[in-house]
């Protein structure tokens, strides 16, 4: 009958057929069935030590009347006529259902992203990565078959532990569509970082096997930071809708929410700060209904943008990880999503915190911008020889340098920053109770300075001839955006003594309230102007590959 269920599933979907073949053996899949009945026994052996016995007067899984109010709370204990302890069973299974939530979205998320990152490194480095590529099956089909195939074991595992899971939310007295709710964001959790797992092994098979200890151990750092978070309202709580976890305190039954921590803090603190998450006033943590929503939405959005990039870079490893076309769709998305946390009253501190949040945000996606949309050295030359030998108008060399997917990405680029930052001027001329909208509209344009700069510095890197020149592209931009910084801190010079050399770095807003008007346009005319000779001798340099290349080729004619 197995064997049947197999053959069907190489019918539907021969990657998952091959995956599957080769790690669902019996033994394997009793290994896991027994890993997971064997970490929930310790679970569960773990928290019967923990009932009271006998003698005991206070303890927390009592019923008796209490003083102390918070998450680790004792009770008076009550005591049968056997002089047993009455025990409060809805709390230890509420206990025991919120360890559980917690353990296996950390398991299924981390260990799950680790598993598929070294499949697809192990494929790369037998080279079966190239003949799966050459397959008739379309790339979704492939795919999806890595993105179920690939875990199987932790699905086993998983499966293995829901019928206690299951009856530990019930004997806490969970309503099971809430249960159900949270199985669905878990999920939707799961599809999303498993696709961002699939197109990181993707673009990253040049550490050579580092890549998957690497994106789980920076998933286990998001993961863990999020988890303790409380709401903060500001563009940090964009982070929130990532995490899972963000549910886990509706799941705590309301009489218990004083008493149950979450990662350090009581579900009824983190519920009364979740009720005041909004996105542009909306109220999308109310209740757990339009939480999950939201972050379903959130989810779903952002999966399909990765599988577009799964499209792009699967078949063709050398192309760019993103298309331009769709990098100004995903640019705006994501800008109004964290504008949309942002607040739009409060103090002059609260719009100088939110605006560097955003700032920071947008620091961040444009360094992965830049990774996804600069072409390697040859595509710029094959590009730069068509241009040499087909005479292209200017008009269309525009259109070729916003739109085509081998033109330099550095005009698309800078077509993101002004879009980018034409969202974020609404909010900072809306915004109330502050006097600074002058000097916050100086940063968006040392935002923009700065970011071209780093544009133009990858894309020149590029073209080096070089083994592995996403290396030094990478390494370099992260040198200009890190080492400054640092260096002026080693050195003891704070933004007051120097606002000129810290008006230079990635981080301009340490020196904003020192800094003159004078100061401001020369660091903005300053970072332009580098810009501009970085993007002259890129300009140079793919006129002269262009020709040479060209020559080259009537030559072997």
């Amino acid at each position: 009958m197995t064997m049947n269920l197999i053959d069907k599933l190489g019918e539907w979907n021969p990657q998952l057929f091959r995956e599957v073949k080769g790690k669902l053996k019996s033994r394997n899949g009793a290994i896991a069935l027994a890993v997971s009945v064997f970490s929930q026994l310790l679970l569960v052996f773990a928290f019967v030590e923990k009932l009271p016995g006998r003698g005991i007067l206070e303890h927390r899984y009592c019923t008796g009347g209490v003083e102390a109010k918070s998450y680790y709370v004792e009770y008076q204990c009550l005591m049968d006529a056997f002089g047993n302890p009455d025990i409060n069973w809805q709390l230890w299974w509420t206990d025991i259902f919120i360890w559980m939530s917690a353990i296996g979205i950390f398991t299924m998320l981390i260990v799950g992203t680790y598993m598929l990152i070294s499949d697809l490194d192990r494929e790369e480095r037998r080279g079966t990565l190239n003949f799966i590529r050459l397959s008739p099956q379309s790339t979704q089909s492939i795919l999806t078959g890595k993105l179920l195939g690939v875990p199987i074991w932790l699905y086993l595992a998983t499966i293995g532990a829901m019928p206690l899971h299951l009856w530990s939310g019930v004997a806490a007295q969970i309503p099971l569509s809430l249960i159900l709710t949270f199985y669905g964001v878990t999920f939707a959790s799961c599809v999303f970082f498993y696709s961002a797992a699939l197109l990181f092994g993707l673009v990253s098979s040049w550490m050579g096997g580092f890549q998957a200890w690497l994106a789980s151990g920076m998933l286990l750092f998001f993961m863990t930071g999020t988890t303790a978070m409380r709401i903060l309202e500001n563009p940090m709580d964009l982070l929130n809708l990532l995490s899972p976890s963000t549910l886990l305190a509706y799941l705590v039954p309301d009489q218990f929410a004083e008493y149950v921590g979450i990662f350090g803090y009581s579900a009824e603190t983190l519920l009364s700060h979740l009720h005041d998450w909004r996105w542009f006033h909306l109220p999308i943590g109310s209740n757990e209904v339009t939480t999950a929503g939201f972050m379903v939405l959130n989810y779903g959005l952002w999966t399909i943008w990765i599988w577009q990039a799964l499209n792009l870079r699967f078949r063709n490893p050398n192309s760019t990880t993103l298309s331009k076309t769709h990098s100004y769709w995903l640019v705006g998305g994501l800008e109004v999503l964290m504008v949309g946390f942002a607040p739009l009253y409060g103090s002059h501190n609260d719009f100088s915190e939110s605006l560097s949040l955003l700032l920071l945000g947008n620091l961040w996606l444009f360094a992965s911008l830049i990774a996804a949309l600069s072409p390697g050295r040859q595509v710029c030359i094959d590009w730069a020889r068509y241009r040499h030998q087909s005479g292209v108008h200017r008009q269309h060399l525009w259109q070729d340098l916003m739109w085509g997917e081998k033109s330099p990405a550095v005009v698309a680029i800078a077509l993101n920053l002004i879009e980018a930052h034409l969202i974020l001027l609404p909010w900072v001329i809306l915004y109330k109770n502050s006097d600074s909208k002058m000097a916050a509209i100086a940063y968006l344009l040392l935002s923009i300075s700065m970011l071209m700069l780093y544009a133009s510095i990858a894309q020149l890197m590029l073209l080096m001839k070089t083994q592995k020149p996403g290396l030094w592209a990478a390494s370099t931009v992260g040198a200009a955006i890190c080492l400054p910084p640092f260096m002026l801190a080693v050195l003891s010079i704070s933004p007051g003594e120097n606002n000129l050399l810290w008006m230079l770095t990635a981080f301009p807003w340490a020196a904003f309230k020192y800094a003159s008007a004078m100061t401001v346009v020369v660091s903005f005319v300053g970072q332009l102007g580098v810009a501009g000779m970085l993007n002259w001798q890129l300009t140079q340099q793919l006129r002269l590959a262009g020709s040479s290349a060209s020559k080259a080729l009537i030559a072997g004619r």
